[in-house]
């Protein structure tokens, strides 16, 4: 089974990703950019669900920078899941590495079909 990080400070997010991609997919979690880096090079997730803005001083878009530059990462899928829905937020997000790039409020059955287009 396909596993998936889902990093999100927001709990009741990071539990609907949970409970829609649980049935699919082996579910780990981190609250932060941090915690995010040390659980995928722990876990090696095929698909990291990352929001831009957490707490602490490593926010998304270097989460996702981290991922893209290090070759044993560079495959893993990264979707942004943010509340940040200027275009000019998502064509950064797009441009730095992103697969794709959800806005909350998102629909959990657009994510879930996406990922099982991307992992299936």
């Amino acid at each position: 089974m396909n596993k998936v990080l889902i990093v999100d400070d927001q709990p009741e997010i990071h539990k609907l990703l949970a409970i829609t991609l649980g049935n699919d997919y082996e579910v780990v979690g981190a609250q932060d950019g941090t915690s995010a880096l040390n659980a995928i090079r722990t876990h090696r997730p095929k698909a990291v669900l990352l929001d831009i803005m957490m707490p602490g001083e490593i926010d998304g878009l270097q989460v996702l920078a981290e991922i893209r530059s290090d070759p044993k990462l560079k495959d893993t899928l990264v979707v942004m899941v943010s509340a940040r829905s200027q275009a000019a937020d998502q064509r950064l997000g797009m441009e730095m590495g992103a697969d794709a790039y959800f806005i909350k409020p998102f629909s959990p059955l657009q994510l879930v079909t996406w990922m099982r287009e991307k992992l299936h």
